[in-house]
C-alpha cells in the first residue's frame, strides 16, 4: 500500500483536465503512442463532441522514481456542476486532487465548489495552473489568486501545459512525494469493504461497479452485498484501469478497480454505497445518499409508434445511470410519453440527446419544471407535486416550499451593475460579496431553483459578454409565492399548456403566452377564445376570428334579399356551431410552443 497513490484532477469546466490526464498516460507509458489520442479517456461520443468529461472514468499507471516503481490511480472526474454529486463521492475514494487552475481564466466558480469538497475530506491539495502555453496566459495574477485561496507558499503552486507536456513529469513528482498512500480502516479484519464511485452497464455481464477497495481483499467468486439496496451477488469477475478494463486475480485494499456483479436489474448498484462480504460486513461509509431528482420534464416519441422503443432505452440508460427517474405521463394532449427527473439542465439534455443517437429516437421535449412541497394545514400531509396540472388551484389553508439554491457568481467589477438589475429580476438574495481580485468580484447569492431555469445562465452570460462564471448547490426548502396559470381554448382547460408561475410575474406571462398561441393556432369554423386564468380570473384573453365562407359569391344581381337570406341561414348556423363546437389543437402547435419557451 504504500506504493500506492490516488488521486483526481479537479477543475471548472474546460481548464484541461482531460488533456493534463492524456499527457499522465504518455509520460508513463499507459497507452502506447500509436494509440495515443485527445481526450483519451473520454470514451463516449458525446463527450468527445463537446470537449467535457461526461461520466468519471478511472485509470491505472505504472510510474518509476528513484528506483521505487509506484502505482497511480487517477479518477478523471466530471467538471459540471450537475454531477457534483458523483464528483464528491468520488473524492471519497481518493487521498489527494490535483486543483487544475486555467492560466487565462483564473479561478472560477465551480473551482470554489470542487475545492469545498477537498476540503471537508481533509484531502491533500496540489495547485496547478495550466496552459501557460497561451500567450494571453496569466500565471503571475493567477498564482496570486491561487495563495489568497488556499494561503499557501507561491513556490508550492505549479506551472504546467497539458498540451505541450512542459511541466507534468515535475507534477507526477510531487504527486507522490506529497500526497499520502492509502490506509486500511481495518487492516487486522478478515472482513472486505469497498465504495462504489461509478458503474457501467453490459448487456452479457450485466453490472460492473468501479470501486475503491478499503478493507481486505476482493476475488472472483466472494459472495457480497450492496449495504444500501441490500442486493446480494457473487463476483463473476474483477480487474483494472489500463485504462481499458483488464481482468487480474484479487483487489486488495487501496486499489482501484472494478467487479462485475451479474445483476441485470436497474437501480441496485448506486454510486456512494457500499459493498461488503456477506458472512462478516464491515459498516457502511457514512455520507451515503440517493441523489434526488431536481429538475422534471414530459419526452415524448414524435410517432406514438416509437412508445415502447422510448421506454425500453429509458431503461436500458437507467441500468447505467441510477440518478434517472421516469414514470408513464398518461394525462397529456401528446399522447403517451414518460415523466423524467433529472439532477439538472445539462443532465437533461445528455440524456435526451443519447436517447437521439444511441436509439434512433425523434423526441418531443416539454419546458422543464421542478416539483413543490404542498403542506395542507386540515390534513397536516406534505405531498410531492411535479407536474404542473397537478397543482392545487386554491391554495387556501396551504403552504407551498420550493427548491432554493446558493449560487456563487465571479465576474469582471465592470459588469456588476447590469447583474445586479438581473438578480432583482429573478428573485435573488445576495449572501456576500468579496473582491476576489483588482479586477474580479465574487457574489454569493440564493435564489429559488425555479429561476435559476429561467434562462439565468444564459442571461448572465449574455450580460457579460460570456466573462462570468457560476456554480450552484442545492440548500433548502422555503415558502413559495407561487399560482397556476391555467390555459383554455374555446373555454377548455389544456393540460399540457399548464404552468407554475411566480405571483408578480403572473400577469406578464399570461399576456405573453395568449399571445403566442394566437400566432400559431390555425383558424377554426368558430371564434375561438384563448383565455389565461388565475388566482380564480381571467387575467389575459384573445380571440381568434372564425373562417368565414363567402355564400353569396354565387350570386349575380337580383333582389337584395335573397342574399340577405342566405347572410341570416349563415349567421344562425355559425351561432349553433359556437354552442356545440369543440376545438382540436394539433400537434404541431404544441411542439410550436415548446420551442418557443425554450427561446
Amino acid at each position: 500500500m504504500n506504493l500506492i497513490r490516488n488521486f483526481s484532477i479537479i477543475a471548472h469546466i474546460d481548464h484541461g483536465k482531460s488533456t493534463l490526464a492524456d499527457r499522465m498516460l504518455e509520460i508513463t507509458g499507459a497507452i502506447e503512442k500509436r494509440k495515443m489520442k485527445a481526450q483519451v479517456l473520454d470514451s463516449m461520443e458525446l463527450e468527445r463532441e463537446r470537449g467535457i468529461t461526461i461520466k468519471m472514468q478511472p485509470v491505472k499507471m505504472k510510474y518509476t522514481l528513484k528506483g521505487n516503481s509506484y502505482l497511480l490511480n487517477l479518477i478523471d472526474t466530471p467538471g459540471h456542476i450537475d454531477f457534483s454529486y458523483e464528483v464528491s463521492r468520488a473524492l471519497k475514494a481518493v487521498e489527494g486532487v490535483i486543483l487544475l487552475v486555467d492560466a487565462t481564466a483564473g479561478v472560477q466558480a465551480q473551482t470554489l465548489s470542487v475545492l469545498d469538497m477537498a476540503r471537508e475530506l481533509n484531502l491533500t491539495i496540489i495547485p496547478v495552473i495550466n496552459k501557460i502555453d497561451l500567450p494571453m496566459a496569466r500565471p503571475d495574477e493567477v498564482r496570486e489568486e491561487i495563495k489568497k485561496l488556499l494561503n499557501c507558499p507561491i513556490e508550492d503552486i505549479l506551472l504546467i501545459s497539458g498540451k505541450t507536456g512542459v511541466g507534468v513529469a515535475e507534477l507526477l513528482e510531487v504527486v507522490v512525494s506529497k500526497i499520502p498512500p492509502p490506509v486500511s480502516t481495518y487492516a487486522d479484519s478478515e472482513s472486505k469493504r469497498a465504495l462504489v464511485f461509478d458503474f457501467e452497464y453490459s448487456t452479457h455481464k450485466g453490472i460492473a461497479v468501479f470501486v475503491r477497495v478499503l478493507d481486505g481483499t476482493f476475488k472472483k467468486g466472494d459472495s457480497l452485498f450492496f449495504v444500501g439496496s441490500r442486493e446480494k451477488f457473487s463476483v463473476v469477475d474483477l480487474g483494472v484501469f489500463m485504462p481499458e478494463m483488464r481482468p487480474i486475480a484479487s483487489l486488495s485494499a487501496g486499489e482501484i478497480g472494478f467487479l462485475v456483479t451479474g445483476i441485470k436489474k436497474p437501480g441496485e448498484a448506486k454510486v456512494g454505497d457500499t459493498i461488503t462480504i456477506e458472512s462478516k460486513p464491515l459498516p457502511e461509509i457514512a455520507g451515503y445518499k440517493t441523489p434526488l431528482p431536481v429538475v422534471w420534464a414530459s419526452i415524448y416519441p414524435s410517432s406514438q409508434d416509437d412508445f415502447s422503443v422510448l421506454q425500453q432505452a429509458l431503461g436500458r440508460l437507467r441500468l447505467a445511470d441510477a440518478a434517472i427517474f421516469f414514470e408513464m405521463e398518461n394525462e397529456s394532449t401528446l399522447g403517451r410519453g414518460f415523466r423524467c427527473g433529472f439532477l439538472g439542465m445539462l443532465h437533461l439534455e445528455i440524456i435526451t440527446e443519447r436517447l437521439k443517437r444511441e436509439f434512433g429516437l425523434s423526441l418531443v421535449i416539454a419546458t422543464p419544471t421542478i416539483s413543490y412541497d404542498i403542506f395542507d394545514s386540515k390534513t397536516e400531509k406534505t405531498n410531492s407535486i411535479y407536474a404542473p396540472h397537478l397543482f392545487p388551484e386554491d391554495l387556501k389553508g396551504k403552504k407551498v416550499l420550493e427548491q432554493w439554491v446558493e449560487v456563487k457568481i465571479i465576474l469582471p467589477v465592470s459588469y456588476l451593475s447590469p447583474v445586479m438589475q438581473l438578480l432583482h429580476e429573478h428573485e435573488a438574495e445576495i449572501i456576500d460579496t468579496e473582491n476576489f481580485s483588482d479586477s474580479r468580484t465574487s457574489l454569493i447569492l440564493a435564489m429559488p431553483l425555479r429561476e435559476l431555469m429561467r434562462n439565468f445562465f444564459d442571461e448572465i452570460k449574455s450580460v457579460t459578454s460570456g466573462f462570468a462564471s457560476l456554480s450552484y448547490n442545492l440548500i433548502d426548502k422555503r415558502e413559495a409565492d407561487v399560482v397556476r396559470l391555467d390555459i383554455l381554448v374555446a373555454e377548455e382547460v389544456v393540460p399540457a399548456f399548464t404552468k407554475i408561475v411566480s405571483r408578480r410575474r403572473v400577469e406578464r406571462e399570461a399576456e405573453d403566452f395568449v399571445d403566442r398561441l394566437k400566432n400559431v393556432l390555425p383558424k377554426q369554423m368558430i371564434i375561438v377564445k384563448i383565455q389565461a386564468k388565475a388566482l380564480g380570473r381571467i387575467i389575459a384573453s384573445r380571440s381568434i376570428s372564425a373562417l368565414r365562407k363567402d355564400v353569396t359569391g354565387y350570386l349575380y344581381g337580383g333582389d337584395i334579399t335573397r342574399k340577405m337570406k342566405l347572410l341570416e341561414k349563415q349567421k344562425k348556423g355559425k351561432k349553433k356551431m359556437q354552442q356545440k363546437g369543440r376545438v382540436n389543437i394539433p400537434q404541431e402547435v404544441f411542439l410550436k410552443m415548446i420551442r418557443n419557451e425554450k427561446k
